[in-house]
């Protein structure tokens, strides 16, 4: 993603003092997640900014190399072999970046939250583990952690206290719970404390997981 790739910026009426910046999956932008904004925004003191960025637009192979907006390229069905570890490098490289735009524009790092959904939960959940600052939080709905044999204990963030929530659908054909559930293993084996839900669903996002989405939210920007 080109680092001035378009964004919808949800700005609240007063000076925000908290961002959350959420990635969308395969083959959407970032008005599949936008509508989320308004049943997501704590209640109370919290003056939230909503950044919802576009992936670029790029041949996937497993979809017949269709050009669509993606974060990285899947080769296949089974999500841990044949990884684009250059795209999906970039990806978080192009997330950072983000991040540290919010970080120009006067909100501290603990006070931004970065979350996805599917590829877009992948990218944040690398990303968030990966960044060198404190972040608020990081959320991952329906993802898993990607290129996880090369992840390593040197490359997480500074703080394990760091927040983090990953939630997935028993039902999932697209990203099986087995992902999720190995992936929240491994982030806890990194010292980690994960908030973890699992709901009778597809590849999808349901009521219960956003009202839980929700209280997570406002309890981190609550710390």
């Amino acid at each position: 993603m080109d680092s001035g790739a378009a964004a919808i910026e949800i700005n609240p009426a007063r000076p925000a003092t908290a961002a959350i910046i959420l990635l969308h999956g395969l083959g959407a932008d970032g008005h599949d997640l936008a509508a989320l904004a308004a049943e997501l925004d704590p209640p109370g003191g919290n003056s939230v900014r909503f950044v919802f960025p576009h992936a670029p637009f790029r041949p996937v192979t497993i979809n017949a190399g269709y050009v669509m907006r993606a974060w990285y390229d899947i080769r296949g069905s089974d999500l841990s072999h044949g990884e684009d570890e250059a795209g999906i490098l970039t990806s978080v490289g192009s997330l950072h970046e983000l991040i540290q735009r919010q970080i120009a524009a006067g909100i501290p790092s603990h006070r931004i939250i970065i979350g996805g959904f599917s590829q877009g939960g992948a990218v944040a959940l690398y990303g968030g583990l990966c960044f060198a600052q404190r972040l608020g939080g990081v959320l991952a709905l329906s993802a898993y952690l990607p290129l996880y044999s090369k992840f390593r204990d040197d490359a997480v963030a500074a703080d394990p206290s760091l927040p983090v929530m990953m939630a997935h659908g028993t039902e999932d054909p697209i990203v099986p719970v087995a992902y999720g559930r190995l992936s929240r293993h491994r982030v806890e084996s990194l010292g980690y404390s994960v908030q973890w839900h699992e709901y009778p669903m597809g590849h999808a996002i349901c009521e219960a997981e956003i009202r839980d989405t929700a209280a997570w939210l406002a309890t981190v920007l609550e710390r």
